[in-house]
């Protein structure tokens, strides 16, 4: 595609990273499709518990404009939605069904559902969970974006009536996070905000080795966890980590550690931004085993799986040095070459044209 995309997101945040994992995410696909000529242009509801963590209130790519309501978004951006040639609704955007419906209702271009937490998403579904999403505007939507692949494309469609439902996974910006030498101040780090259903893998394969090996130096970064928690002495605890700290903290790392939501390893086919993260950075990670890991990231080449403390503590002390920067090293150019934001331009654009093309041969799209 050689055409500027005039383009328009509606995501949970571009500029707060604090308690989730959207926004790095949309930060390197707004540089990147900025970079390659696109005009973009980000809402985002503003909500207090964001407006209090901006680490980037000005992204410097694109437009970010933040609005108060539904009604303030139609009134002072009607026009750009409908003359949008694609216009992009993400997971998690306050009343986001209102929203879909005015959308896919009005805008003139394609129009796409983002859904950076896809399993998630169709666990509350099934609960009659309709958050930011309803059934009946799957089908509305041409295209649907999912952070998972696998069987849960056919699901989507098939279930749900998408009419193209795609993977587009998480990515990792290389001109951001990329090795660098540092002295290791860990021998094993997790990057993640709390979550219940995670919390028992954390215990198992991070907790539990600490309190087993109190010679290792491990470290826990992220917000929102319960002040109960019985955190081993040699487990270092940092709250919230700005993006612009994540290549030095990953780098200051043996090894991390990637544990997965329980929704995305039953859905499977649901790798995580902090796993392209790590090994964006050369950082080899030791992971919690899911379908379709090996679809991602090669186990024992490019990737090490852990499902105890046992094998955790077998990984750190048995891997040597050369063969632990070695397994770092083939993650990367993995990473490298699927998983850039500029590779999932590219995506987008071909995604573009192949909605354009059903179009054309079947006359234009009419609202269900």
């Amino acid at each position: 595609m050689s055409d500027r995309l005039r383009i328009v997101i509606l995501g949970l945040s571009v500029t707060s990273s604090w308690g989730n994992g959207h926004a790095t995410n949309y930060r390197g696909l707004m540089r990147a499709l900025s970079e390659v000529g696109h005009d973009v242009l980000f809402l985002e509801r503003d909500v207090p518990w964001y407006a209090q963590q901006r680490d980037l209130p000005q992204p410097p790519y694109g437009r970010t404009v933040l609005y108060g309501s539904v009604t303030e978004l139609i009134e002072t951006h009607e026009h750009e939605v409908r003359e949008a040639d694609l216009v992009v609704v993400g997971s998690f955007v306050p009343e986001a069904v209102a929203l879909g419906s005015w959308i896919t209702t009005e805008a003139s271009g394609v129009t796409a559902f983002y859904d950076i937490d896809t399993p998630v998403t169709l666990a509350k579904l099934g609960r009659g969970d309709h958050e930011y999403l309803a059934p009946e505007l799957i089908a509305r939507y041409d295209l649907y974006l999912s952070f998972t692949g696998g069987p849960t494309l056919e699901r989507i469609e098939k279930s749900f009536g998408s009419p193209r439902a795609r993977a587009f996974y998480c990515i990792a910006d290389p001109d951001v996070l990329y090795p660098e030498a540092r002295a290791l101040r860990w021998d094993l780090g997790y990057l993640g905000t709390y979550s219940e259903d995670r919390q028992p893998v954390l215990e198992r394969l991070l907790l539990e080795p600490a309190r087993t090996s109190t010679e290792l130096r491990l470290v826990v970064a992220g917000p929102q966890y319960p002040n109960d928690i019985d955190w081993p002495g040699n487990v270092e605890r940092i709250d919230h980590l700005p993006p612009a700290e994540h290549r030095c903290f990953y780098n200051s790392q043996r090894f991390t550690l990637n544990v997965t939501r329980k929704d995305m390893v039953s859905a499977g086919f649901s790798p995580s931004v902090r796993l392209f993260e790590a090994a964006a950075c050369g950082v080899p990670v030791i992971s919690d085993h899911w379908t379709g890991l090996d679809d991602f990231f090669t186990p024992g080449s490019e990737i090490l799986v852990s499902a105890s403390a046992a094998e955790t503590l077998h990984l750190l002390a048995s891997v040597g040095e050369e063969e632990r920067v070695a397994i770092g090293g083939r993650a990367r150019q993995r990473v490298l070459a699927e998983h850039t934001a500029a590779r999932r331009v590219r995506q987008l654009e071909a995604y573009v044209d192949e909605v354009r093309g059903a179009r054309s041969s079947s006359g234009p799209r009419s609202a269900a």
